[in-house]
C-alpha cells in the first residue's frame, strides 16, 4: 500500500496514437512531506502521516507548528493518515513527489463530495415524480412513509434531506499520465469533489498492484526549429553601411594631397 495526497484541479481530455479519446482528471500533486511515523508497538497499528501545501506560520497555531518541526519542516494545511504501508521504507521528515506511481497503475482516489444542500427525494434518491395534472394533487412528493403496524415511520426510510458533502472512494481507476515537471498526475475518469478540493491517491484495494499497459499519446507541443547559420546566408545578409563608404571617400583625397 502506498499513497500520496493531491489538490483536485479540473477534468480534460487525452488522445492516443490510434485515435482513442480518454477523459482524464487532473490532479496537482505537490511534494507531500512524512510528519509522522505510527507503529504498532507504540499507536496499536502501522501508518504514516502525510502533509501537504505549506502554510504561514501566523496563519497555523502552536500545536501545529511544534508537531511540523518533529520533522524539520513547515506548519502544512492538510494533514491525513495512509495505513497499510511499509513503515520501514519511510523515514520522518521525507519527501514524496509524484514520482511514487507511475503509468498504468490501478489506484483509489477518495475524497469529499460537492455538496447539494437539502433536496427531496427525487433528486437525492431517484425517485419517480406523480402526474403532472392538476387532478392528481401529487407531483414530487415522498409518499406513503411506511404501514401502519409499527404506528411510526420505520428507520432508515428514504426521506428529503442534506444531500452530498460526504467522504466517498472511488475505485479502480488508472492513471493515464504523471507529469514530473508540472507535478501532475492524470487519473482515467472522474474523483468526488469540486475543483481545488483535497483528494488521496492510494493503491487499489481490489487490484493491488496491477500495471495495466498505456498506448502512447499524440503531443500538441510545437517543435520550433532554427534556422542552420551558413557562411553564404551571413555574406548575403550583412549590408554595407554608408559609414564605411565615407571613409574610403575621405581616405583617398588625402593620399592625393600628400603625394
Amino acid at each position: 500500500m502506498k499513497g500520496i495526497l493531491g489538490i483536485k484541479k479540473g477534468m480534460t481530455q487525452v488522445f492516443t496514437k490510434s485515435g482513442k479519446l480518454i477523459p482524464v482528471t487532473v490532479i496537482e500533486v505537490e511534494p507531500n512531506v512524512v510528519t509522522q511515523i505510527k507503529t504498532t508497538e507504540k499507536d496499536g497499528y502501522d501508518a504514516i502521516q502525510l502533509g501537504c501545501q505549506t502554510v504561514r506560520p501566523k496563519v497555523s497555531n502552536k500545536a501545529k507548528i511544534g508537531h511540523t518541526n518533529k520533522a524539520n519542516t513547515e506548519p502544512k494545511r492538510f494533514l491525513r493518515e495512509i495505513r497499510g504501508v511499509d513503515v520501514s521504507n519511510y523515514t520522518l521528515g521525507q519527501v514524496i513527489d509524484a514520482s511514487l506511481f507511475t503509468k498504468g497503475e490501478i489506484v483509489d482516489v477518495s475524497g469529499v463530495s460537492k455538496g447539494k444542500g437539502f433536496q427531496g427525494v427525487i433528486k437525492r434518491y431517484n425517485q419517480s415524480r406523480g402526474p403532472m395534472g392538476h387532478g392528481s394533487q401529487y407531483h414530487r412528493g415522498v409518499g406513503s412513509l411506511g404501514t401502519m403496524l409499527p404506528m411510526h415511520v420505520i428507520k432508515g426510510k428514504k426521506m428529503p434531506g442534506h444531500m452530498g458533502n460526504e467522504n466517498c472512494t472511488i475505485q479502480n481507476l488508472e492513471i493515464v499520465d504523471v507529469d514530473l515537471e508540472n507535478n501532475v498526475i492524470l487519473v482515467k475518469g472522474n474523483v468526488p469533489g469540486p475543483k481545488q478540493s483535497l483528494v488521496m491517491i492510494r493503491t487499489s484495494v481490489k487490484k493491488g498492484e496491477k500495471v495495466n499497459e498505456t498506448e502512447e499519446f499524440i503531443s500538441y507541443v510545437e517543435v520550433v526549429e532554427e534556422p542552420e547559420n551558413t557562411d553564404e546566408t551571413v555574406e548575403e545578409s550583412a549590408p554595407v553601411t554608408e559609414s564605411t563608404e565615407t571613409e574610403e571617400q575621405k581616405e583617398e583625397p588625402q593620399e592625393e594631397v600628400s603625394e
